[in-house]
């Protein structure tokens, strides 16, 4: 990419953020004109993912598939996090995980999958044994026994919520473009991932994939949702440009190999410390390639 054309993408982004944020505000004569665009801006917007560019097999000369997690704990992963309270803040402000939930169940996200591999699709009734938990209460029980309708105080209900999520696995292919001659990656899948339901209010509850989703399938629905910017809040990311464009921190946690695309922790057990820095040995070789195809 020439710099004309990186020219023309920054710029492109950034003028169609402004579009979206704090729409109208200083122009609104009623608070609820804040956050609806005008007639003018609307047909001024050219509103849509940023499209990859098409890359033909025999253009990649070394290509590896990873996976990573995206842990929440870190404050340079805070904007797919929060806000996890909406109670008190504008519509368009969403987590990463109620902009994925509310598009599946609106199906504008129309597939989900079980696994990174994207074998076999599910349904939300299929992963509702993973979001929701419903317990019942020794009265409940007595009033079944009883013969009688259980009363709903007796009911406890347990629902995953956005604040339960405490990582974001996903799935890309770092590629060396030999017509561009430069290292790329392309994101594949993303996962919420959260405690287990049934288990969730233990101390410390094993963490699983809720669902894969196919990241290009949510591209558009993760264009229209904005995360906030705290540098600067009148220029919103979209989801979908914090992933493409990597603006989190992430740490592998598997990569495709010859033993089943096992993951680190299956070779490297019991020890954080060795497995981070095995993760950075298999960075550093990604981005060796790279480096030793201008070294002579």
């Amino acid at each position: 990419m020439n710099l004309r054309s990186f020219l023309l993408t920054v710029t492109t982004v950034f003028a169609v953020s402004s579009i979206y944020a704090q729409a109208n505000i200083l122009n609104a004569k009623s608070p609820e004109e804040i956050g609806v665009r005008t007639e003018e801006q609307k047909a001024v917007d050219n509103d849509k993912p940023l499209e990859y560019g098409y890359v033909d097999d025999r253009d990649i000369l070394f290509s590896k598939m990873t996976w990573e997690k995206i842990v929440l704990d870190e404050r340079s992963n805070f904007p797919l996090y929060y806000p996890t309270d909406t109670n008190n803040i504008g519509n368009d402000r969403r987590s990463l995980y109620d902009v994925l939930m509310k598009s599946i169940k609106k199906g504008k996200i129309e597939n989900i999958y079980d696994d990174s591999y994207f074998t076999t699709k599910r349904t939300l009734k299929d992963i509702e044994a993973a979001l929701v938990r419903i317990d019942t209460t020794e009265f409940g029980i007595e009033q079944w026994n009883a013969g009688e309708p259980i009363s709903p105080e007796y009911i406890n209900r347990r629902d995953i919520t956005a604040a339960d999520i405490k990582e974001y696995h996903i799935k890309g292919l770092w590629y060396f473009d030999k017509r561009q001659a430069e290292m790329k990656y392309r994101l594949l899948g993303i996962a919420p991932v959260a405690p287990d339901v049934n288990f969730i209010d233990d101390a410390e509850p094993d963490l699983v994939p809720l669902f894969w989703i196919f990241f290009p399938d949510a591209r558009t629905v993760l264009h229209e949702a904005k995360s906030f910017n705290n540098e600067n809040s009148s220029i919103p990311f979209s989801f979908d440009h914090v992933l493409n464009s990597r603006r989190f921190h992430g740490y592998i946690y598997k990569e495709e190999n010859v033993h089943g695309d096992r993951e680190i922790k299956e070779y490297v057990s019991e020890n954080a410390l060795m497995q981070l820095l095995e993760s950075e040995r298999i960075k550093d070789k990604i981005r060796d390639f790279e480096l030793d195809m201008w070294t002579y």
